[in-house]
């Protein structure tokens, strides 16, 4: 079935991420002409609608990731009854990191209209302030909050060549930034833009060193964290593991020796030395 054989349709509609002056007039005439409006926080939305100064006589229905699955059936039902639902989160952009997504997969797959109302997000514009390259950048949402899948994504995204964006819990700033560091290497550039288009908005830019001892200060606020990617290395991994290997065989301690040879070639540590400990001497020649 292909897009629009049914009359319902899904409008994702971009709210402001701060600044209530951001909402675009086509926010305004969709949330005032919505048969049901899907929110994250039906609290939320009502603060907006006030502060917009609108009317509706749509349903409203509360949208969040608890009682997503379920609530997905029930507004394709009203799809199928011809509604027009208006989806909002909490700020930005529904299915960005919020819910939304499986509305809309579960109304493509029943042929039904799925628009978007263009408007805020906080990776675009966090990536504008940033200060890094933004000609190619991945979005990466909310890292995994256990520490070692924590730790075994940013591995992963260690030799990313495209500028970063992440999601992040003012109270998990610090510990974020610094596990970042020890993938990536300390001296790998990056910002932390806090409170965008809001009040108290605050962007600090510097390495993830300096950036993990600011944020050992109390951090509040929305955080979006953007990162330099990774930089062509003057030598491959292996290679400066073999280099790395053969200091440590002359004498010097391999942590140290690791370290070393990380900074010169510019390299992240955690990566270097991981490499060594798994190929052990013998894969190098000692």
């Amino acid at each position: 079935m292909s897009e629009g054989d049914s009359a319902g349709v899904v409008v994702l509609a971009a709210t402001p991420i701060g600044d209530t002056a951001d909402a675009s007039p086509r926010l305004v005439a969709e949330l005032s002409n919505a048969d049901v409006i899907a929110a994250e926080d039906t609290r939320r939305l009502r603060r907006l609608l006030e502060r917009l100064g609108i009317q509706t006589s749509a349903r409203v229905m509360s949208y969040f990731e608890g009682n997503e699955a379920r609530r997905t059936e029930e507004l394709v039902r009203l799809l199928d009854q011809g509604n027009r639902i208006v989806v909002v989160s909490d700020a930005g952009m529904p299915s960005v990191s919020d819910p939304g997504y499986r509305l809309v997969a579960a109304a493509v797959a029943g042929g039904f209209r799925v628009t978007a109302v263009p408007g805020p997000s906080a990776v675009p514009t966090a990536l504008a302030v940033s200060g890094l390259p933004v000609d190619r950048f991945c979005f990466e949402g909310f890292l995994p909050r256990k520490a070692s899948e924590r730790m075994r994504r940013l591995a992963e995204l260690a030799a990313e060549p495209r500028t970063m964006v992440f999601f992040e819990a003012p109270h998990r700033v610090a510990a974020t930034l610094s596990v970042m560091a020890q993938a990536f290497g300390a001296d790998r550039l990056g910002a932390v833009c806090r409170e965008l288009t809001k009040t108290y908005e605050e962007i600090r830019r510097g390495t993830l060193q300096e950036l993990t001892a600011w944020a050992n200060s109390d951090v509040r606020g929305e955080i979006t964290l953007v990162i330099g990617g990774a930089t062509a290395p003057a030598v491959d991994l292996e290679s400066a593991a073999r280099e790395a290997a053969g200091l440590a065989a002359d004498g010097m301690k391999l942590k140290a020796a690791v370290a070393q040879v990380a900074q010169e070639h510019g390299l992240a540590k955690n990566a270097l030395y991981d490499l060594v400990l798994k190929f052990g001497p013998s894969k190098f020649g000692e």
